[in-house]
């Protein structure tokens, strides 16, 4: 490409004749028939010289009219050019606002320059800066020849709980930014060392950085700065900041708006055979006899976690992975990391005999009925057992005697989460018999070094009097090895040489500890906003109401091991005190719906409770121990023969999860398309969690782009927080134009019509492809939009050419309102009530009568005189 540009020389060019003849063009395209014309646009705004579609059409060489017009409108939908001209509507013309200004003087794209506006505006600048200057270059992760697993864990480390591809890449860069400023990363080595640790380009984080400066620079001279932070910043303040960077990507990005489709949680159980989708995958395509090739499977895994067991069904297999039980209700990253396995197709092939074979090795008729047999691999214990036929998580219910339990909370892991102990007498003995057994027993020093998940016996002291307790190894740092207390449920640091082996009389007793979640309860707005998924103060407020006392708790339900209950608390006079009422009270949580699973598990734990003599329906034991003989002398086969080696390969298909999401997009143009989330997004894969209260919630797009098979590509997305409501509400404030619909009767708001509007000439819409009908799952009312209009109100002071001429104090001042206006809105002290969607009769239709007769009747009923001032100067507001 240099030949001939400097000085004289040759260009080589290595095709096929026919193809240099036919294909490749005598001269190339003009840039101005292939590029963005937007950024052209603008700038012939600010030379103001005339309309842009008629300087445009005297260029050498012209983009088509189309182009110029659609460009036009898409500037005004991004609000860098007015609807109007001199207050007259013009479709093909704007007058160039705030923000049309900005965006002439900034090296990006537009839709990353009017980021850097809105984070000035929301006082979050640095972050849109760093998201600004990163899109606008080649992406900094790296994603090393065959390491995607351990690339794309990485970057959903950096991501944190947010979700988020922008937020993973201002945690990066700011990791980057901190070992500079502490003077490491100076040798090239440590500096390349880093980077590969971290699947981070340490050359283009360093080009980020230098274009951070120059936007940092560029911007300063519209009164744009950016803030030093408080000295001291507590988690509430970081974790506002986080959510209102999320609005931030939410209104800089519209209408790249998405959403996920509902999961069929009863199919989905029925799939993974009632196991925890937080925690487990599923594999088809397993071959006869699949469990003797359980170790290959393990090993296949190995990359994504540690597996806890496999079961395997038919053809089928589910590979649990273990959970930490101080770790919160979440889907694991394990399950995240192998449905990502699959998505890269990486092959799980597995190298077997034919059936044949180990059936002649076996030399028995029993083998045939072992082909395709219900198994348990206990990776832990290293057991390869026959499943009993029982209830599943029923086989607990001996530990729940009755429908009212007394307990002890040990351990809290979060707000309505935690880990107790029974206090009943029965219980007690059992506890005391425990201890009693354990102190009768000659301890041993532990026969190998202590590892995650080993079962032993641990010290703890309580109230002066010190013994040895049964335990879980959760975690070994140098010496020390964090343990949890299987009988108790609380947490305790112990040095590894005082750790002791376990008698084999006490492993197969039932662990005594049990885990609680109080039922029908989710975060309200205002924990999610101020917490990672609750508050400190909640966190604070929990702790003080459970711990302490003895509590008594109303199993509702049974789900993966987990009680899902009403706790009570005496409280002196007011007698029994639900706690969840309490939370929903004080504005720290909201009213939910249990899941589909604990609605099932309901109704036959009040089926049990009621007949309490029922017993569960068990293989009979001589047939259970028969089947375990065959397995074990299969397996001794199998390994024993080393000569008779696997004799060929067999692909598995997956990992799966029945609850993985699928995405939708929310405009009119690409509802009916085929959406799919870049392989290198975290949002690449989405697994429902089996939360309460399905709704939709929303997923923002930095970019949007078409494949050549007309499917919606989404890259760089950011998933918003999972709060009611929070999708209608940011596309009606950052929305150019909204229409709100009504139902039948014209007393409520149904849901909204975002886009650019609709032509006050000839009625049209103004930009159809874009529109996007929302219909409410929660109810909104008068007050909602007047807070809207007052929030958009407030932006407009920051988005003006007097701004750029305010003191640091009043910019700081007006930020500071726009915060607190936009967090008002979301976290209400009362929630919005919840309601089922109703769909609007003519969609996509602007200019409604609805719209206008709810308007008058509210100004009546309220007597607001500026009420329809206020909603349309909502549809006009640019």
């Amino acid at each position: 490409g240099r030949a001939g540009r400097v000085s004289r020389g040759y260009c080589y060019r290595l095709v096929l004749k026919a193809f240099w003849a036919d294909c490749i063009p005598e001269k190339s395209e003009p840039e101005m028939l292939h590029c963005p014309l937007g950024a052209t646009v603008l700038k012939l705004k600010k030379l103001d010289i005339g309309e842009p579609k008629a300087l445009l059409a005297t260029a050498l060489s012209p983009p088509s009219v189309d182009d110029i017009e659609r460009t036009i409108v898409q500037l005004k939908e991004l609000g860098a050019l007015t609807t109007c001209v001199q207050r007259e509507e013009n479709l093909h013309d704007g007058e160039l606002t705030f923000l049309g200004t900005v965006l002439t003087q900034l090296p990006v794209d537009l839709h990353l320059g009017k980021l850097i506006v809105l984070g000035h505006v929301f006082g979050c600048l640095e972050e849109c800066l760093i998201i600004a200057a990163a899109l606008s270059l080649r992406n900094f992760f790296a994603v090393p020849f065959e390491k995607h697993v351990g690339a794309y864990r990485k970057k959903m480390f950096f991501a944190g709980n947010s979700r988020s591809d922008c937020i993973a890449i201002v945690n990066a860069f700011r990791a980057w930014q901190a070992c500079k400023q502490k003077g490491k990363l100076r040798d090239p080595m440590e500096e390349f060392e880093w980077g590969q640790s971290n699947f981070v380009h340490t050359n283009k984080i360093k080009e980020v950085a230098v274009l951070f400066h120059n936007l940092k620079r560029r911007v300063s001279a519209f009164n744009m700065h950016v803030k030093a932070g408080p000295s001291a910043v507590d988690q509430e303040y970081v974790c506002k900041q986080r959510f209102i960077l999320q609005v931030v990507i939410a209104g800089a990005f519209y209408p790249n708006y998405c959403t996920f489709g509902k999961c069929n949680e009863e199919i989905a159980v029925k799939d993974l055979a009632g196991k925890d989708p937080k925690t487990t995958v599923m594999l088809k395509n397993i071959p006869p006899y699949g469990y003797i090739y359980h170790k290959q499977l393990q090993s296949l895994l190995r990359q994504c976690g540690q597996v806890k067991s496999i079961s395997y069904n038919g053809s089928r297999a589910f590979v649990e992975f273990s959970r930490n039980p101080k770790e919160v209700f979440k889907v694991l990253p394990e399950v995240y990391l192998a449905l990502k396995m699959s998505q890269l197709k990486i092959p799980f092939e597995l190298y077997v005999h034919y059936p044949d074979d180990i059936r002649r090795q076996v030399q028995g008729g029993a083998a045939a009925g072992l082909e395709f047999l219900r198994v348990n691999v206990d990776c832990q214990k290293q057991t390869v057992e026959p499943v009993e036929i029982s209830f599943g998580d029923l086989q607990m219910s001996k530990m729940i005697p009755s429908h009212f339990l007394s307990i002890r909370v040990t351990e809290i892991v979060e707000v309505g989460h935690f880990w107790g102990y029974r206090t009943d007498e029965k219980n007690t003995a059992v506890l005391q018999a425990l201890s009693a057994e354990i102190n009768y027993q000659n301890l041993m020093d532990l026969s190998v070094p202590p590892r995650l998940d080993v079962l032993c016996l641990a010290p703890f002291t309580y109230l002066g009097n010190r013994g040895y307790y049964r335990a879980h190894v959760l975690y070994v740092r140098g010496d020390l090895a964090e343990v949890f207390f299987v009988d108790y449920g609380n947490r305790s640091e112990v040095p590894l040489n005082k750790l002791k082996e376990i008698p084999s009389c006490l492993q197969g007793l039932p662990f005594q500890a049990l885990e609680f979640k109080i039922c029908k309860m989710c975060p309200s707005a205002r924990s999610l906003v101020c917490g990672e998924r609750w508050s400190c103060s909640a966190s604070q407020r929990f702790a003080s109401l459970v711990s302490g006392c003895t509590l008594l708790v109303e199993v509702f339900s049974l789900v993966h091991g987990v009680l899902h209950v009403d706790v009570f608390r005496h409280s002196g006079r007011k007698g029994l005190v639900n706690i969840r009422d309490v939370l929903v009270e004080e504005c720290y949580a909201e009213l939910a719906e249990e899941s589909y699973e604990s609605q099932q598990s309901h109704d036959v734990l009040k089926e049990l409770f009621l007949n309490e003599a029922k017993e569960e329906e068990q293989m009979p034991v001589s047939s259970r121990q028969e089947e375990k003989h065959l397995i074990e002398r299969l397996l001794n086969c199998v390994s024993e023969n080393k000569s008779d080696a696997p004799t060929h390969k067999v692909t598995v298909f997956g990992p799966f999860s029945p609850y993985e999401l699928k995405c939708y997009s929310l405009t009119k143009v690409s509802q009916f398309r085929n959406v799919f989330i870049h392989k290198d997004s975290i949002n690449s894969i989405v697994v429902h969690d089996g939360a309460e209260d399905p709704f939709q919630q929303l997923l923002v797009a930095t970019d949007v782009s078409v494949s050549a098979t007309g499917c919606i590509i989404l890259g760089e997305t950011s998933l918003m927080p999972p709060i009611h409501g929070l999708l209608a509400l940011l596309s009606m404030l950052f929305a150019p134009a909204i229409e709100l619909r009504v139902d039948k009767s014209g007393k409520y708001f149904t849901g909204v019509l975002c886009g650019l509007g609709w032509s006050q000439t000839s009625g049209a819409p103004l930009l159809p492809e874009n529109d996007m009908e929302l219909t409410f799952d929660v109810r909104f009312g008068v007050e909602d939009i007047t807070e809207i209009n007052s929030l958009r109100t407030a932006m407009n002071e920051l988005l003006s050419e007097h701004a750029v001429y305010c003191g640091q104090g009043q910019v700081a001042q007006l930020q500071e309102n726009i915060r607190q206006k936009l967090l008002c809105l979301i976290c209400k002290s009362k929630p919005r009530d919840i309601i089922d969607p109703i769909w609007y009769e003519k969609p996509y239709t602007w200019n409604q009568v609805d719209s206008q007769r709810i308007i008058d009747e509210s100004e009546q009923q309220h007597e607001r005189g500026n009420l329809v001032y206020q909603l349309h100067k909502l549809v006009l507001l640019n």
